[in-house]
């Protein structure tokens, strides 16, 4: 590992000015991903600024019913906040789904959303990658692609976007709230990751210094009738290959409120908008939860180690959203 110089922070300006100053620094939170790059030899910070000191860890309630997390709480502390688990169960279950309770125990929300793929060509010194190294090419597209994207991928790069967590932010249509020189901005979920195009080390529109300062999550009544589904190749400790984060508000038949998001199928968290618009104001049948997974997928680039994906994502949409509704009509037979 690289030797390098180590900061303490003593407030949000502090953090963003030592930052600034010094081209080569990263932020250092839980560092549960900061740090296995850096033992890699793929992050290569000159200064590390520890934020962990800054008084960023509390979940707070907002006017009318929603949540501002700030970006230091821990995953595991987050998951089994009671009104994280009654108001939108999709985070709870997205954030237990994802690596061991160990690592939740460290790991914490801006360092969540921030996190780099686990692409195994990103993580091979000796591979071509133009994640890690503009310009060297992309082993990955014809090469052992079981886990790449399907998704807003491009000739540059195929890598999938490991977070559970961002993408039930996604559904959520959550805000980031993030501070710079020039003060604070919000910037939405959705457009805080980035797609690859030509420039696939580009990960998010974050500017050069700017800290994640807390989540904010606005009311969505629709999101206490939500669910997390996650397919992988083991169950415990594995990235997905696919994942759903679904919401559904169902009124004599008709679907009137809809959340969907993927996971393991893009370089960002992937809000489903087709199918969204195709359930809108439909049928709440498995018939509908077909076509609205067939629209979404229709894009799809798949490669030879993973055109099983979209088969998998259309069938993953349908089983949670049948969940969903059976679990709606069971509460409405039971009132």
């Amino acid at each position: 590992m690289k030797s390098f110089a180590y900061v303490k922070a003593t407030n949000v300006e502090d953090a963003v000015r030592a930052i600034t100053a010094e081209p080569g620094a990263k932020f250092l939170g839980g560092g549960t991903n900061l740090v296995d790059l850096m033992r890699e030899g793929i992050e290569r910070p000159d200064t590390v600024v520890d934020v962990t000191g800054l008084p960023l860890n509390t979940v707070e309630e907002l006017p009318g019913g929603g949540l501002r997390i700030g970006a230091l709480v821990r995953n595991s502390a987050l998951a089994a906040d009671r009104r994280v688990r009654t108001r939108y169960p999709m985070l709870s279950q997205a954030l237990l789904s994802g690596a061991s309770a160990q690592l939740r125990n460290m790991a914490t929300v801006g360092g969540n959303l921030l996190q780099r793929t686990r692409c195994p060509y990103f993580y091979d010194g000796t591979s071509a990658c133009n994640k890690r190294e503009p310009g060297s090419g992309c082993d990955a597209l014809d090469g052992f692609n079981r886990g790449g994207a399907i998704l807003g991928v491009s000739d540059s790069c195929i890598a999938t976007h490991p977070s559970d967590m961002c993408v039930a932010l996604a559904a959520l249509d959550a805000e980031v709230e993030v501070r710079g020189l020039d003060g604070t901005r919000r910037v939405p979920l959705a457009d805080l990751h980035a797609l690859p195009g030509d420039t696939p080390e580009i990960e998010t529109t974050l500017a050069p210094g700017e800290l994640i300062t807390a989540v904010e999550l606005p009311p969505a009544p629709v999101a206490a009738n939500s669910r997390y589904r996650k397919v992988r190749d083991r169950a415990s400790y594995a990235f997905a290959l696919v994942s759903v984060a679904a919401a559904l508000e169902v009124r004599e038949g008709t679907v009137s409120q809809v959340r969907l998001a993927l996971g393991g199928v893009a370089p960002k968290p992937w809000r489903a908008r087709e199918a969204e618009r195709i359930l809108l104001n439909g049928p709440a049948d498995e018939a509908a939860f077909r076509r609205a997974a067939e629209a979404e997928l229709a894009t799809a680039t798949v490669r030879q180690g993973n055109a099983f994906k979209p088969g998998l994502a259309k069938a993953t949409i349908v089983a949670t959203l049948r969940e969903l509704s059976r679990e709606l009509s069971t509460e409405g037979a039971g009132r």
